[in-house]
């Protein structure tokens, strides 16, 4: 059995193309849409990555803002250049590009972003409304793994989903996400502490690998037919390497996500409807 891939690509662009459509909307309504990226220091995954989320923006009709500081910023500086664009009335929705460099406390700066502003959906106060399926920014990339399966029609429901990964990124707010009534899946997340990983990842109708450990996971790790969503994304001399080695677990799984084009795609599609979601959410007055 070879597995069905699921690309990132369609869903992405019917996003995106969703995106727009409000952003249009809310021109109509003399609402300008803005949104802006903090990236510190010259990391070359971080700038490319920041690089296809003004790409995007653009393309949906959003104002792009680009703010950047020097690797050896201080801490207060960091906070200087969050509080301005907390300010801006042009930014109506900004991300601080992770990760920081490793002398800069990134709980520190993700809580100083105003939660009305909040485009990764991070920020404690939205991650406490997802928590309670309340509407709010949704953490980017959960939401990207979600919309995913939803387009190609993997269900979830009473199913036995596994995720490999406790990042507060991804694994956390996934977990929860899956396992609101909405959704009713049986969620198990697992870790580099997991006792026998590869026979509890083995458990899953569907295997959701967001560890970022190149190759962790391999054919031993799939039952067969089992659906793969590999999330990992690390820069190696090779390329963007995922956490699944996708020329074994594609025998063994029904259905795999692709590393690169598979959940990056989904990210910042979410990005930009997390931007326009602040925007409506602003125009209505409800925060």
């Amino acid at each position: 059995m070879t597995a069905r891939i699921l690309t990132g690509r369609e869903p992405a662009g019917a996003q995106r193309a969703e995106v727009a459509e409000r952003v249009a909307a809310l021109a109509v309504d003399g609402v300008s849409v803005g949104l802006a990226t903090l990236l510190v220091g010259d990391d070359p995954a971080s700038a490319v990555y920041v690089g296809m989320k003004h790409k995007a923006a653009v393309q949906a009709g959003i104002k792009s803002i680009d703010r950047r500081l020097n690797a050896d910023a201080s801490q207060d500086e960091v906070d200087a250049a969050i509080d301005a664009l907390n300010r801006d009335p042009e930014v109506t929705a900004f991300i601080v590009q992770l990760p920081l460099p490793r002398h800069l406390d990134t709980d520190r700066a993700l809580l100083r972003i105003d939660p009305r502003k909040d485009a990764d959906g991070l920020h404690v106060l939205n991650l406490g409304r997802m928590v309670l399926d309340l509407p709010a920014p949704r953490p980017a990339t959960p939401s990207g793994v979600l919309r995913l399966l939803d387009f190609y029609e993997v269900g979830v429901q009473g199913k036995d989903v596994v995720i490999v990964g406790r990042s507060q990124l991804v694994g956390r707010p996934l977990s929860i996400m899956l396992s609101h009534k909405s959704r009713n899946a049986t969620v198990t997340v697992a870790h580099s502490a997991t006792k026998d990983l590869a026979g509890v990842a083995r458990s899953a109708d569907i295997l959701i690998v967001a560890a970022g450990s190149p190759g962790l996971v391999g054919g031993d790790y799939v039952a067969p037919g089992a659906v793969v969503v590999d999330v990992g994304t690390t820069k190696t001399d090779a390329g963007l390497a995922g956490d699944v080695r996708f020329d074994e677990v594609v025998e063994a799984a029904s259905a795999i996500t692709p590393v690169p084009g598979g959940i990056g795609p989904m990210t910042i599609a979410g990005l930009l409807a997390n931007t326009a979601f602040l925007a409506e959410a602003a125009r209505d007055g409800v925060w």
